[in-house]
């Protein structure tokens, strides 16, 4: 009997698999940290629907396991190589099937970069609303797969909020097409909204149908500067009580300003402690703005409008603020959510467990939708790796997610749960809730040859 190597190669020719080590070794991580460094068998380049379908099948035939992959943007491994798998990236199915602007409607292939998706609708006044931090090198399908969500999700929503359609070879190989052009339709269970969010556990999307919105034709730009973080968290439940609804509403802290003022030159650690961030976009752009900007300064924000080129620089900054280095063991970012009304409770115990277990932390937020990406970090000691600080910096991290359940909150609000978040998914979902995420699993997927070890 042929090998898996030997069978993708005969199926797919050459040319769209590879053993190649450096190879290997690029698609084995996503940008999370790594719990279970394992290299692939072999990474196979789909190019077409049939590619993946010959894929599957193949790997369905020998039991191996297949981990699908996009720009490998994620930060929860989600796309982290299993042991023994092959890697099957869709980055090469990168076409935009079709764009109709009477519709408002997109169909794409997974490996379709979202910013490409977004100059592609604007030449026709339209957006697509999703805009992940990476949605310069991001992936539609990786953003459906994590259900990512992005800076504009207050207004908009997450990528399952524009998802209609989606095209899903299963585990056996079959192509089944889910959803419907149409805004509205409830025709059955939507398996549509299953699939998307679902890391690959389930299916493998190689075809998606989106909404599209309508690209603002103004838009205004809110920089409030506090002299500290629960201040600025404060400014947002302000907003938010005043009933206006900002496209963007983000938030900085001290750390954060500086880390960007050191990467980018910028001055912003002098203008404040933390930042709050604000757009207003539409036709009531304006008006949203000037009922904005009186509250903020009254809850002791230095308030200033921004100019087009300074306020695009300072969007391009927050979404840089992730920093240039990537999660390892001992720097992890969180992606926790709470509801808005704890935004500035949660924001002081973020700041009193950083003292308690002796770890750094910076934090930035999509503060509209009470979405917070806490960043801890204990100082390398060399080569070698100091036992108490990753204690302290495993407790900080275990203390952030169980606070946040306490308040209501959720272990990710965009990320997904992927490989490194499992550790506290039984914490949020009890069961038998998890019980019937197993058995969707293996209706789904009976033989566990999709993404195991992922999600559930």
């Amino acid at each position: 009997m042929r090998g898996i190597v030997e069978e993708l190669t005969s199926a797919l020719g050459g040319a769209k698999v590879t053993v190649d080590e450096a190879a290997l070794a690029a698609y084995a991580v996503d940008q999370a940290p790594v719990l279970d460094y394992q290299l692939p068998q072999a990474v196979v380049l789909a190019e077409s629907v049939a590619d993946v379908q010959a894929a599957v099948r193949a790997c369905a035939a020998h039991r191996i396991p297949l981990v699908p992959r996009g720009a490998g943007t994620g930060v929860s491994g989600g796309a982290h190589a299993s042991e023994g798998c092959v890697v099957l990236s869709l980055e090469r199915m990168n076409r935009i099937l079709d764009l109709n602007p009477d519709d408002e409607t997109a169909v794409v292939e997974p490996g379709v970069i979202n910013a490409a998706l977004n100059d592609a609708a604007a030449m026709h006044g339209l957006m697509y609303a999703p805009d992940p931090a990476s949605y310069r090198i991001s992936t539609i399908g990786g953003n459906v797969a994590t259900n990512a969500g992005g800076l504009r999700c207050a207004k908009y929503g997450v990528t399952r909020d524009s998802v209609l359609a989606l095209d899903v070879v299963l585990a056996d190989g079959t192509l089944i097409h889910t959803g419907h052009q149409t805004f509205k339709g409830v025709a059955g269970y939507d398996l549509t909204g299953l699939f998307v969010g679902s890391e690959g556990t389930l299916g493998i999307v190689v075809g998606i149908t989106v909404r599209l919105k309508y690209l603002p034709r103004e838009v205004h730009t809110i920089a409030a500067f506090y002299p500290d973080f629960r201040s600025a968290a404060a400014g947002v439940l302000a907003v938010g009580k005043a009933r206006v609804q900002p496209a963007i509403m983000e938030l900085l802290d001290g750390g954060s300003l500086a880390q960007l003022d050191d990467a980018h030159g910028s001055d912003l650690a002098s203008r404040g402690a933390s930042l709050l961030l604000i757009q207003t976009d539409g036709f009531g752009a304006a008006a949203e703005a000037a009922a904005i900007r009186p509250l903020l300064a009254a809850g002791g924000a230095v308030v200033t409008m921004e100019a087009s080129a300074e306020a695009e620089q300072l969007v391009e900054l927050r979404r840089n603020s992730r920093g240039v280095e990537v999660d390892d063991e001992y720097r992890v970012g969180e992606d926790v959510a709470v509801p808005r009304s704890r935004l500035v409770d949660y924001v002081a115990e973020l700041e009193a467990m950083a003292v308690r277990h002796q770890v750094e932390l910076k934090v930035v937020a999509h503060a509209g939708d009470g979405n917070l990406h806490p960043t801890f970090w204990v100082d390398r000691a060399g080569d070698a790796v100091d036992a108490a600080a990753m204690e302290r910096l495993g407790a900080a991290l275990d203390n952030s997610v169980t606070v946040a359940l306490a308040m209501g909150g959720t272990i990710t609000g965009e990320h997904g749960v992927g490989q490194y978040k499992l550790r506290w998914l039984g914490l949020e979902q009890k069961e038998p809730v998890r019980e019937l995420q197993r058995r969707i699993k293996e209706l789904f997927d009976p033989a566990g040859i999709l993404n195991p070890g992922k999600a559930i």
